[in-house]
């Protein structure tokens, strides 16, 4: 049956959007309790009862729940509050004060995450609005830290507070935004995630004096050796199935891309030069099927030296590791030393930041099911693909206690996506009005179908 566009929810999901976003929960330091209110205040009109957690004070996350029948597996509908910092100077707008112009809501988390923040609230108060008779509970939570790990956020809750937030479902971000092929949308669906590896390493020396340099033994130098190795290493290409799958259904439905994907799925140690030759006609594309296919190694942060004249004695650098799922963090590491062994491995120290292997969900389930047919209700042409992110959200730790997690913010772009993507984390972060009430329409849809 066609899914019907709720219009009627456009100016209440866009002002809940503007002041959200107008809640400074920069991260750090988060301080998102004042959101957590926010959402409770608001949900309460309608008489839903919540609590807020707080891991520290400050750091709060909102939970509710909507009671189902007991008929049918709970649902959490998961999201985050905190965002990460915006200079208002990079703005054309504040990008704390919620502005609506030409169609769209502006502000840090417009679309990385108060924006499927608004879905999910407006999913929950229709449900309840509407009399729904779900079969299991629905429980929304709010959460506060992602952006800097979440151990103070679901992390924090799932060790402290496990039975008022784990599902055996959950819906949170990381897919749904439409990829378009031809005459058509292909949506992805988030079902799996590399895993992390944040690590610092810090090259020892001696100190000297900067205009005699044999006589010292220079850490910066040292240092420059380990990002060279680093830089140079070429880890294995690994199709893990969530890629093959997603290649499988996007050329599907544009043919033109049949011959650089099954050149790319048969030649695993071609894939650089196949991308490289893709990236010439679809570079988008080429960028976001690259660094699904292997391990990426990047330094991020780099600190040495203390003065103009003196050689120093110490320099350390973070990088930032993504392996993928299937594959050990731990063994990954190992390889790491082992590319430095040359280097000095006794003037070289290791720090662990984070660390945690990568996860993924099956698809074969009535949850996934329901968003295929929802999906293809709206758009019959339209295709349904798992995806694999490159970066980590909360659904990890969810995933690691037995829950089957889906990335599903459902959006069609405004403009090219990898021009939408570079400004969630970056200048003028915005969502369209539109997309705020199609995402409603199909998430909402989804998730009644679901528990009904």
């Amino acid at each position: 049956m066609p899914v019907p566009i709720l219009n009627d929810v456009e100016q209440e999901i866009t002002c809940f959007l503007r002041d959200l976003i107008r809640i400074n929960t920069t991260n750090p330091p988060g301080n998102e309790t004042a959101a957590a209110n926010f959402i409770a205040q608001y949900i309460a009109k309608d008489g839903l009862k919540s609590e807020i957690i707080e891991s520290v004070p400050g750091r709060g996350s909102v939970v509710t729940r909507l009671k189902g029948s007991g008929e049918k597996p709970n649902l959490l509908l998961l999201s985050h509050l905190d965002v990460v910092a915006a200079n208002p100077a990079e703005w054309s707008v504040d990008p704390f004060a919620g502005t609506v112009k030409d169609g769209y809501v502006y502000g840090r988390g417009a679309y990385d995450m108060k924006g499927m923040t608004a879905v999910e609230v407006m999913t929950l108060l229709l449900l309840k609005r509407n009399k729904i008779p779900i079969k299991g509970d629905i429980v929304l939570a709010a959460t506060a830290d992602e952006e800097k790990g979440g151990e103070e956020g679901a992390g924090y809750l799932l060790t402290h507070h496990k039975d008022k937030v784990w599902c055996p479902y959950v819906l949170n971000e990381g897919g749904g935004l439409a990829i378009p092929q031809k005459k058509t949308n292909v949506y992805p669906v988030q079902t799996a995630e590399k895993g992390i590896l944040w690590f610092k390493i810090t090259a020892k020396g001696t100190p000297g004096h900067g205009s005699t340099p044999n006589t010292a033994d220079n850490a910066i130098v040292r240092m420059n050796k380990v990002i060279t190795k680093i830089g140079n290493y070429q880890p294995p290409t690994v199709y893990v199935p969530t890629l093959k799958e997603f290649l499988s259904e996007v050329a599907k439905h544009n043919p033109d891309l049949n011959q650089s994907f099954s050149r790319l799925l048969n030649n695993p140690a071609q894939s650089e030069q196949i991308l490289d030759a893709l990236a010439k006609t679809d570079k988008a594309l080429a960028e976001e099927i690259r660094p699904r296919t292997k391990t990426t190694i990047t330094p991020t942060i780099i600190h040495g030296g203390v003065k103009e004249n003196i050689i120093p004695s110490e320099c350390d650098t973070v990088f930032d590791c993504r392996v993928l799922p299937g594959e050990s963090v731990d063994a990954t590491l190992s390889t790491i030393k082992g590319l430095l062994a040359d280097v000095g491995m006794d003037k070289l120290s290791f720090e662990i930041i984070q660390m945690h292997d990568g996860n993924e969900s099956t698809t074969k389930t009535p949850l996934y099911g329901a968003i295929t047919n929802v999906l293809r209700d709206f758009e019959p042409s339209c295709g349904v693909t798992p995806t694999l992110t490159t970066g980590g959200t909360d659904s990890r730790f969810f995933r690691e206690t037995g829950s089957i997690c889906y990335g599903f913010h459902p959006m069609r772009p405004d403009e090219p996506n990898d021009l939408l993507e570079k400004r969630m984390h970056g200048i003028d972060e915005r969502i369209t009005i539109e997309n705020l009430v199609f995402g409603t329409s199909i998430f909402y849809e989804t998730v009644k179908r679901f528990m009904t």
